[in-house]
């Protein structure tokens, strides 16, 4: 039995979420986290895993908020709880949650260490959905470390996967997430490749949003290339969609962006503007590391306006907010910043002890997480500040460690330039075994039907209320084929199926498939439509004319053939898991058979109710005492031969009635014959 005190705590958590209060959640979180620790409670483990879910929905505001050493406390007593009870689905979640929360404190190798251990965990439960999900938060890891490979990697497992599960949101995402890798690469037009293809995919979504979040990608492609005019338009119509959706966090990261231009435009009186209106909303949210950024961005305006002492404080501001949430790589970015304004003889504040302290600081924690870019700009920073003060042996150490690091910054590029041309070739390697497999799909199985198996889908079955089957035999062929040579006999198969093959496609008509010398087409799937008997009827007409054109290989021997049409209903699927088939089951499917082997050569033999779904199309049909009345200008009338050439005089079709006889396996049925008008 659940114990109340713990479900007051439940409802009350889920209470504090829902009204926003962070500061009475994170109070009833804690409490709620102690008592599921005291072991003294007997909770099953269903339960504790209900109360671990809603404390996992407290940790997504908390982070939000910037709280991520809060988060990660939080988190981690998160997971001792999961491991005590043995909740192996807890555990999974609790420890992709670590790996985020150390991702965003910038401690690279734990996140890494804890998304792989999820990530192996997922695999064994065979979750493939979450293992897309963990793939592409390492990949967002690595691309933090500018290992763009492995990102890249990463990011096309889970995209693999989303497209077999037919996730098309989740395969938008991580093609955009691509293309922020390709931006990150400056291999532009890649990335703008990808951000087309994600945006078309929100847009037949309708996910306006998402659209408008990609176009907010471009802007920032747009803003790195510096052509500010088209980064204006996209970040524009980005905010007026996130402002209509009231989206206030997402609208203050658009205006800083705006902010950015402006700046790099050195509009610095815009630029601040746009930064003041994204600071307020971004404090007003809560948001604080969006708020580190901003502040961090409207220092690097003051700095250019070289108003000093503003650039000193705002640095300072976002240095302690970022130090708060322990965002190593930006603490280094500002402390770099400030040690290079205490630098500046023009700033009345110069102190070269103040500045060696921050930039030395700054060095100490590019190389605890590896930052080596920030790295070799602070050693030319210091190097120059040593010479400045004539302390000429510090500056030549500094000099030195500039040069081999920017050596190690080359070396790094050159790796990363043949690691990338590698790469590229395992991706056309591995793009072009995927176009001869979907070319064979596309050739083996109707075109939509293939998109569906290439989007996850594995149980096609779909039922057809009406469709036109046609069979037609090749007459002849087996007298040719003792009297020609095997590959004479296959290339001449090969001519005929290949002309029907275009001629289905021309009456939009779909091949199910050949059977020795036997061709199976139907009309009306995969997709539906009315006139699946006018169409049926096209090729029927076609196909005799082609095979009567056909070339005569042997003088005596003559190729022809014998055509069944039916309509009714069937049921269509996919069968077979390494070799694909497409196939038609039904009573209709058993009917337009026999048509075909009652048939007579050269001719088109149909069934009534084909014959009543050809003209149904423009016409309405009463059965009456089992006697079908047709309404022809609102006169219904019995069904006689003499009313076709008014009903279907806009078709080349004559109808000859071969009258009532015994067809094998269904009894007596009218039938009739479908040839060229006036033939």
């Amino acid at each position: 039995m659940v114990p109340k005190e713990l479900q007051s705590l439940q409802n009350n958590l889920k209470t504090q979420i829902v009204n926003a209060d962070l500061q009475q959640a994170e109070h009833v979180a804690n409490e709620l986290l102690s008592l599921l620790e005291n072991s003294k409670h007997h909770i099953d483990s269903s339960d504790a895993e209900q109360y671990i879910d809603d404390l996992i929905e407290f940790i997504v505001p908390l982070r939000k908020a910037g709280n991520n050493h809060k988060a990660l406390s939080f988190v981690e007593r998160m997971l001792v709880v999961a491991e005590y009870y043995d909740i192996d689905n807890a555990i999974l979640k609790v420890l992709s949650i670590l790996g985020l929360i150390h991702n965003s404190l910038s401690n690279y190798p734990q996140a890494l260490e804890y998304l792989q251990k999820a990530l192996a965990g997922y695999e064994q439960t065979d979750s493939k959905l979450n293992v897309a999900r963990i793939q592409g938060n390492i990949a967002i890891v690595y691309a933090a470390l500018s290992e763009y490979m492995l990102a890249l990697e990463y990011f096309n497992q889970g995209l693999t996967i989303q497209k077999e599960l037919g996730n098309k949101q989740e395969v938008a995402k991580g093609i955009g997430n691509i293309g922020i890798i390709y931006e990150s690469m400056s291999e532009y037009q890649k990335a703008m490749e990808c951000y087309t293809a994600s945006l078309a995919l929100y847009e037949e979504l309708d996910m306006k949003v998402d659209s408008a979040r990609v176009l907010g990608n471009v802007g920032n492609m747009y803003l790195h290339l510096s052509d500010y005019q088209r980064a204006l338009e996209c970040y524009t119509k980005v905010l007026e969609v996130f402002e209509t959706e009231g989206m206030k966090i997402d609208s203050a990261r658009i205006l800083a962006s705006i902010g950015s231009v402006y700046k790099n435009m050195g509009e610095y009186p815009k630029a601040l503007e746009f930064y003041w209106q994204a600071l307020a909303s971004h404090r007003q949210s809560g948001s604080k590391n969006m708020e580190a950024s901003v502040t961090g961005n409207i220092g690097s305006v003051y700095l250019q306006l070289e108003e000093y002492g503003s650039a000193l404080e705002y640095f300072g501001k976002s240095l302690a907010i970022n130090e708060e949430l322990g965002t190593k790589s930006s603490i280094a970015v500002h402390k770099g910043n400030i040690g290079a304004l205490f630098a500046e003889k023009k700033f009345e504040g110069y102190d070269p002890e103040k500045a060696e302290m921050y930039l030395l600081e700054s060095i100490a924690i590019c190389e605890e997480i590896g930052a080596n870019q920030v790295f070799f700009e602070i050693c030319k920073l210091l190097a120059e500040l040593y010479e400045q003060e004539e302390e000429y042996a510090k500056a030549l150490y500094y000099h030195k460690q500039y040069h081999e690091s920017e050596k190690k910054v080359l070396n790094d590029e050159i790796k990363k330039q043949a690691e990338r041309s590698a790469y590229e070739r395992k991706l056309s390697e591995i793009q072009h075994e995927q176009d001869v497999t979907e070319q064979i799909l596309y050739n083996i199985l109707p075109k939509d039907i293939a998109y569906r198996i290439r989007s996850g889908d594995r149980k096609i079955v779909d039922k057809y209320e009406s469709v036109s089957v046609l069979f037609a035999d090749v007459v002849g062929f087996t007298a040719l084929s003792q009297r020609v040579s095997p590959e004479q006999l296959v290339s001449a198969l090969d001519m005929i199926f290949n002309t029907f093959d275009l001629l289905a496609e021309k009456h939009g008509c779909e091949k199910i498939k050949t059977i020795g010398d036997c061709y199976m087409a139907v009309a009306g799937l995969p997709q539906r439509c009315e006139n699946h008997a006018e169409r049926l009827s096209l090729l029927a007409l076609d196909m005799l004319q082609a095979i009567e054109g056909f070339p005569v290989l042997v003088e005596d021997v003559q190729v022809t053939m014998r055509i069944g049409l039916h309509s009714g209903s069937v049921v269509a699927g996919v069968i077979g898991k390494n070799k694909y088939s497409y196939d038609l089951w039904g009573d209709a499917v058993n009917t337009a058979s026999r048509m075909e082997s009652h048939g007579e050569t050269g001719k088109i033999h149909v069934s009534e109710e084909f014959l009543k779904n050809l003209v149904m199309v423009e016409n309405e049909w009463l059965m009456v005492n089992g006697e079908w009345l047709i309404n022809v200008a609102d006169n219904f009338a019995p069904f006689t031969i003499n009313q076709l050439p008014l009903t279907i005089n806009h078709l080349p079709f004559t109808i000859i009635p071969r009258g009532e006889m015994d067809i094998k396996g269904k009894g007596k049925m009218q039938t009739y014959f479908l040839t060229k008008e006036n033939s």
